[in-house]
């Protein structure tokens, strides 16, 4: 039997608390969660103590004989471990369309040969399932265990279409196929960028709370990403090929620093070629006055906005708040750009860095913060924009698919050659040079790092931000889009 001691996480661990709850112990291991805390260890030691063990609490090969003794593993119940990649350090596991790998092991068979298991969904939200990496799970899996307990992998995801609008309102679980018997269960989310539009109320409350908490008026981390967009490193992110990227990276680069304070969020897109009355209104990215200045609600976490040293928001709008932009290209005609006489796809695609993305900034009235380079990350509003604009980039390596940064037509040669524009370059700031061509400073440090995934790394090159899902590159980034398959 594994050793076990405080740290360690898993239905094994649980299983070990239920058998020390019905021990009559002083010590109560609390709710068999599955972490082997503080108290777990408690009850573990005064066990070991009373059956003239060494009480370190430390769960080892005598103990484990102590137990079984009187009765652990008894009743014919399979004991098993399961080890998810997808598990964050809240227990939850968050998911996307991209298929993530669980690690199943069989620690004690009870008797069954083969040890079989079935995997569902646990809640509301569907996960699908599959043997190996694929878009085309199922509902349930049926899988036979080693017996020598080496590991079996399953690959789980969200269900295209299906995404969740609560934090642990998916999960999976896991059975004994004989008997019915519940091993291992885990609450799960579908976390996926949506149209801002059509969020729900808790959806769109918990993302202007973390952005209000990442602002903290004037005071917090926003502070670095308002700095990172400014007209000093204009050319790091616009006006050549790496401009997509770069801004994928920057949307990433904020949504795990949201997520670190609400791990439910994910960054929704404000889809300018449409109607928007959702999002401009006074409970979300407000109306302005009769001067531009924001409004919002009372009590609406924006109150308390400051970037620059001033507070609030100034967004004088170009267009009645519930009608379409004029002038913005279509989604349709944005996805049908077509490349110049040897030009790559990619490079006819990016001429959309002027019509959709440059038109939908400017369809706001001057003095805009969101109509300027320097002044743009500002306004929150502007991120939602970008990762429309991402949504359609995405949309498009689907469509043609373009998502393999050694595929010539998936990216593009800069037409000077520009540092921070060609493939293997690595991207300012997070790569931390302040030396020419690059600007003289560096804000925010390396890219936020995610419990999730390794991708893309805390200075990631331009081609880390091709490939999102990890269809070539093994790993995802960690987001999709509620419109955008993965094959």
């Amino acid at each position: 039997m594994e050793t076990i001691r405080r740290g360690s996480r898993g239905p094994l661990v649980a299983r070990w608390q239920e058998f020390l709850g019905n021990q009559n112990l002083q010590n109560h291991p609390g709710a068999a969660d599955g972490i082997f805390g503080a108290k777990t260890a408690a009850a573990t030691r005064e066990f070991q103590q009373r059956h003239g063990l060494v009480a370190d609490g430390v769960v080892g090969p005598m103990t484990w004989a102590q137990a079984q003794a009187l009765g652990f593993g008894g009743g014919g119940v399979m004991i098993i471990e399961a080890n998810f990649e997808a598990t964050a350090p809240n227990g939850t596991a968050y998911l996307s369309w991209a298929p993530r790998k669980l690690t199943l092991r069989l620690i004690d068979a009870q008797g069954r040969n083969p040890a079989t298991v079935r995997l569902s969904s646990l809640r509301a939200i569907p996960l699908q399932f599959a043997v190996a990496r694929t878009a085309d799970g199922q509902p349930t899996l049926d899988i036979d265990l080693p017996q020598d307990s080496s590991p079996a992998e399953v690959w789980i995801s969200g269900v295209f279409g299906e995404a969740s609008t609560e934090d642990g309102d998916s999960g999976y679980r896991i059975n004994d196929l004989a008997s019915g018997v519940e091993l291992a269960s885990q609450p799960a989310m579908v976390r996926i960028r949506k149209n801002a539009n059509r969020l729900a109320d808790g959806e769109r409350d918990r993302f202007l709370q973390a952005m209000a908490d990442l602002n903290a008026s004037g005071t917090g981390r926003f502070r670095d990403f308002r700095d990172m967009h400014v007209d000093a490193a204009r050319i790091e992110a616009h006006f050549d090929v790496g401009f997509l990227p770069w801004h994928r990276s920057y949307l990433l680069d904020l949504e795990r620093e949201l997520q670190e304070i609400d791990p439910s969020v994910a960054l929704p897109y404000w889809r300018f070629d449409e109607p928007a009355p959702q999002v401009f209104s006074t409970d979300f990215m407000g109306l302005p006055n009769s001067v531009g200045r924001v409004i919002f609600e009372p009590g609406h976490p924006f109150e308390s906005w400051v970037t620059d040293g001033q507070l609030g928001l100034v967004r004088p709008m170009g267009f009645p708040p519930d009608a379409r932009p004029p002038v913005i290209i279509s989604e349709a005609d944005t996805l049908a750009l077509e490349p110049e006489a040897g030009e790559t796809k990619y490079r006819g695609f990016a001429e959309m860095e002027g019509n959709p993305h440059g038109i939908a900034h400017t369809r706001f009235s001057l003095g805009s913060f969101i109509r300027a380079i320097g002044t743009a990350a500002r306004d929150p509003l502007f991120f939602m924009l970008h990762a429309n604009v991402d949504r359609l980039w995405a949309k498009w390596q689907w469509l043609e698919r373009l998502r393999n940064p050694d595929d010539a037509q998936a990216f593009g040669t800069s037409d000077d050659n520009r540092v921070g524009h060609r493939l293997d370059d690595t991207m300012w700031p997070w790569n931390q040079i302040v030396t020419p061509p690059r600007p003289i400073s560096a804000p925010g440090g390396t890219l936020a790092p995610s419990p999730l995934t390794p991708r893309p790394g805390l200075s990631p090159m331009v081609r880390d931000m091709i490939d999102y899902q990890g269809i070539t590159a093994g790993d995802p980034l960690g987001f999709d889009y509620d419109d955008v398959p993965i094959e």
